[in-house]
């Protein structure tokens, strides 16, 4: 049986997919406690492609880790599509910097992990994995296992992974910071045509100017001690973005201010 993935249609409301008021979050440390988010407020649109920037420090993955529902905020309020984030979710898929397969399946059980838990049948979630594998530019490495794969092509099985349970929200920590050059630019191609195609909600935490300037519709830029958000651009540059273009490095320079760089990545 040939699965397809169809997109889920958006009940119709007024509210904001994310929304986070006086947001905050302290770690507690041998040596004293480390305010990792001030109070913070933000609210994000459903289809937006959002990239948050900022220097180590400034809280950037602890509120991608809010949004997930792996760590519990100290204060503030914080929901996706109006209900209160209690722990992780299908609807909050998360695609980390290492990858993160299980070593013991194959790609297309890699894929398939999260369809499988929720109860999905054998040959529908196989249908979806194969789709899925083919978007991400992989269609025939289905039966390799991780230890097979380049970065590239591991990263590429875990955003296929995350894609899977179609959730509302997609969370990127830093998913290309490993990688080489060439395999960055091509992946950041590959995520932008998904973005296009399925329209998730993508919010893509980033320490590269470059890179979120090429990515995102939105920029969030936060500052650390404590981490707090010092500006909230939208980027009008229509795609595909060229880098060497007046505009793009006039953003670039102004961003780069803003984050406290005199010079260029």
């Amino acid at each position: 049986m040939n699965a397809r993935v169809e997109i889920k249609p958006q009940a119709a409301t007024s509210l904001p997919l994310i929304n986070c008021v006086d947001l905050g979050h302290v770690y507690d440390s041998g040596r004293g406690q480390t305010t990792a988010l001030g109070s913070i407020s933000l609210t994000i649109e459903r289809g937006e492609f959002v990239c948050v920037l900022g220097p180590s420090g400034c809280g950037k993955s602890t509120l991608l880790n809010i949004l997930a529902g792996f760590v519990t905020p100290a204060h503030g309020d914080v929901r996706v599509d109006g209900h209160a984030i209690d722990g992780p979710s299908s609807e909050r898929g998360v695609v980390f910097q290492d990858y993160s397969l299980f070593p013991w399946l194959t790609a297309q059980a890699n894929v398939e992990f999260g369809l499988r838990m929720a109860g999905m049948a054998a040959a529908e979630r196989s249908g979806i994995a194969r789709q899925l594998l083919a978007m991400v530019g992989l269609p025939d490495a289905g039966a390799k296992y991780p230890f097979e794969l380049s970065g590239g092509m591991k990263q590429r099985i875990a955003i296929a992974r995350a894609l899977a349970t179609r959730p509302s929200l997609l969370l990127m920590d830093e998913p290309f910071a490993a990688l080489d050059a060439m395999t960055r630019s091509s992946l950041q191609a590959k995520l932008i045509e998904i973005h296009r195609q399925e329209q998730p909600t993508i919010l893509f935490v980033t320490h590269n100017i470059a890179e979120a300037l090429v990515l995102a519709t939105r920029l969030i830029v936060m500052s650390p001690n404590p981490g707090r958000i010092v500006e909230d651009i939208k980027i009008d540059l229509p795609r595909p973005r060229q880098r060497t273009t007046p505009r793009f490095n006039e953003l670039y320079e102004h961003v780069a201010k803003s984050i406290g760089l005199e010079t260029a990545e």
